[in-house]
């Protein structure tokens, strides 16, 4: 029997607690992301940030990796000090999460991510953030931290013809939007798939081949009602097995 597709998907840090059961700092995954993943018929595994632990201690153990929305990237990782907008950061993970990804881009397997994971992405691979749009970026009107329901979406991003989030999405996608950090300067060997009516860029891709996906809103929390969402996880787990069956058909 053919063995199920492994994808690594990195913690976040849960810091609240109850009376019954202490769970500050217990690493976690939003379930919606699990529960999408499971379906599709493949196995996701948590990757906590270890003290000691690098990239290349876990590269090995999936077939891709799946970096998932969270807190603001630390910006020390983009060369930076941190202004009197930016929230709560965590460098240990930063830091870790940033070695995963040159592990696994190096390697050359799949790699996606959402919101916080298309920022890190950036980073790890050269690029600098916006650390708070409104702050910084004079020319983003649009609401990017929504008031509505989180699952809802509140703006519309247009995406490139010929891009792997084309083929999911169309020309226009409607989309939720949690976030107020966003990429700045693009790493180099990215491309810019879609963007928000102020500019924001809202998803990459590698500007040569597939290796790499990435949005800026949250496609883990609609793709129950919202098809076209669900699809951009289907084409990443064909991305994945695509990369599985070029490797052994190399070996």
């Amino acid at each position: 029997m053919e063995r199920k597709l492994r994808i690594a998907v990195t913690s976040r840090t849960l810091t609240k607690f109850n009376e019954n059961v202490t769970m500050r700092n217990a690493p976690y995954v939003p379930r919606d992301l699990i529960t999408i993943l499971g379906k599709l018929d493949v196995i996701p595994f948590v990757l906590p940030d270890v003290e000691g632990a690098c990239g290349r201690d876990y590269v090995d153990m999936a077939d891709a990796l799946f970096l998932p929305g969270g807190q603001d990237v630390d910006p020390v990782f983009f060369g930076e000090e941190p202004t009197w907008k930016i929230g709560a950061a965590d460098y240990k993970m930063d830091r870790f999460e940033i070695e995963l990804v040159r592990a696994f881009y190096r390697a050359g397997k799949p790699i996606a991510g959402i919101c916080r994971g298309i920022q890190v992405l950036n980073v790890a691979l050269g690029g600098t953030l916006y650390q708070d749009l409104q702050a910084d970026n004079p020319d983003a009107y649009i609401r990017h931290s929504q008031a509505a329901d989180g699952s809802y979406p509140t703006h519309h991003v247009t995406v490139e013809p010929g891009s792997r989030l084309h083929a999911a999405l169309g020309d226009t996608a409607f989309v939720n939007s949690r976030h107020h950090q966003s990429i700045r300067k693009l790493a180099p060997g990215l491309k810019v798939t879609a963007v928000a009516p102020d500019g924001v860029i809202e998803g990459v891709e590698s500007a040569e081949g597939d290796q790499v996906v990435a949005v800026q809103w949250h496609p883990e929390n609609m793709w129950q009602e919202h098809p076209e969402m669900r699809q951009l996880f289907v084409n990443f787990v064909k991305r994945v097995q695509k990369y599985v069956e070029s490797e052994k058909n190399r070996l």
